[in-house]
């Protein structure tokens, strides 16, 4: 919503006459057509496989001790029995843990997305950033994070731009 109001505020400046130069890009766009980012985001695809492969063969050996126990638990005793439940909550709360590593708020996904993905973005920043201070815009607006933009003049797509000062194809 915030970001509502900003693109409303920017453009009314723009309109009343303060004749601000402005650009709009697509960032997802222009990452969507470098083959490092493409290169990192692959390879961070194939990691958060392995993980979840990993997870999954956890979580199936967990499904068996819990067919196991179902099928065995009239026969046990009620020492044997809360030994087994304590190995199951055991082995699901080491499970969760390490979903929560793996996938959780800052786990090692986010952590190797910011190893291979934002030096990436920080270089399309860098080159957005040049391109406005060399051609003087006032404001470079994102239209691919979430910024509504109802209609914007197609000459005002510098997404190409930005692509040809990154050196990309």
């Amino acid at each position: 919503m915030k970001k509502i109001f900003l693109l409303a505020f920017i453009l009314s400046f723009a309109t009343l006459g303060f004749s601000q130069k402005y650009a709009i890009i697509d960032t997802r766009y222009i990452l969507d057509k470098m083959p490092e980012y493409n290169l990192a985001q692959h390879r961070l695809d194939s990691i958060a496989a392995g993980w979840q492969k990993d997870i999954d063969n956890k979580q199936a050996e967990l499904d068996n001790m819990y067919k196991a126990y179902d099928a065995e638990q009239v026969m046990l005793s009620d020492e044997l029995k809360k030994k087994r439940e304590d190995q199951l909550f055991n082995k699901e709360k080491e499970l969760r843990d390490l979903q929560r590593k793996r996938f959780g708020f800052e786990g090692d996904l986010f952590k190797k997305r910011q190893e291979l993905v934002k030096p990436v973005q920080d270089k399309v920043y860098n080159a957005v950033q040049r391109l406005a201070v060399n051609r003087g815009y006032d404001f470079v607006l994102d239209k691919s994070e979430g910024i509504t933009i109802i209609f914007a003049d197609p000459k005002l797509d510098k997404s190409e731009d930005v692509l040809r000062e990154l050196g990309v194809k």
